[in-house]
């Protein structure tokens, strides 16, 4: 989410000057040259559009090879959506064998971390919004980005039913396990989308935009945690006494009928 040539020369500027004394030489050059690949392809799409930049063009651009930028992207696609390993890292970090509590609190609160990163990664103010703004029409109004993000999200909910199903002592193609995964996976998803309208409604980090995004995020999450059968019987029952009544019994069902489902399926696996 770079917006000039000048924040791209920072970035990377910042990147050079971090400490990491367990990294070899030629790992930090390649750590270096991967961001500023990255960095400049972006500045490049928000600047001229994704269809209108070529991946030669990215190359003189950062003074490397064609083939150079291939052997950190893949994809065109790669190199705006750069943060696959990293995000699939801390899915298996929230949600796997070793977390603690429970994985929606785990999953809202890396949703968190996550969109600080991004508005520490912009400027402050209107100009900050605006680059926020570009950014995600950017992936919205690009066919192949959309696709990409589509499989993105496919290899996310894969990586987030298997760590669930580890912690579990389950398989993770048990139904439970793989609705719990799009479930939670779908929450970044409603970040996304209150991101880009928040920025589109001009709302800056000044005016909220963090807290209204967070907001969003944790409203959608009390859904999935309190269950389906408790929003349908919710909203379905008349008069808020009653609607508390049937919100509670059909927890309690759901509940119940999860956890028998549960056993069975450690039971078939013993």
């Amino acid at each position: 989410m770079i917006d000039s040539a000048a924040r791209t020369k920072a970035a990377a500027a910042r990147r050079e000057s971090t400490d990491r004394p367990d990294e070899g030489i030629r790992e930090r050059k390649k750590r270096l040259t991967r961001a500023l690949i990255s960095d400049t392809a972006t500045r490049m799409f928000l600047e001229h559009g994704f269809d209108a930049v070529k991946v030669t063009d990215i190359a003189r651009e950062c003074d490397v090879a064609e083939k150079t930028v291939y052997n950190y992207f893949p994809t065109k696609e790669a190199l705006l959506l750069d943060r696959e390993e990293e995000m699939a890292t801390s899915i298996r970090h929230a949600l796997g064998p070793g977390a603690t509590g429970s994985p929606i609190e785990a999953a809202v609160g890396l949703l968190a971390t996550q969109l600080d990163g991004i508005l520490d990664s912009v400027p402050a103010g209107r100009a900050g919004v605006a680059a926020l703004r570009r950014f995600t029409e950017l992936l919205e109004s690009t066919q192949s980005l959309r696709a990409a993000q589509r499989d993105l999200d496919t290899r996310l909910v894969a990586v987030a039913a298997r760590a669930m199903a580890e912690r579990a002592g389950l398989s993770p193609h048990e139904p439970e396990v793989q609705m719990a995964a799009q479930a939670i996976l779908g929450l970044w998803r409603i970040q996304f989308a209150s991101l880009r309208r928040h920025c589109a409604a001009g709302v800056s980090v000044s005016a909220g935009l963090r807290e209204k995004v967070d907001a969003e995020v944790a409203r959608a999450a009390r859904l999935i945690d309190s269950g389906l059968w408790t929003f349908t019987s919710a909203v379905t029952a008349r008069g808020d006494r009653q609607r508390h009544a049937a919100a509670q019994a059909a927890a309690q069902r759901s509940a119940r009928q999860v956890s028998a489902a549960l056993r069975k399926a450690r039971a078939e696996m013993a």
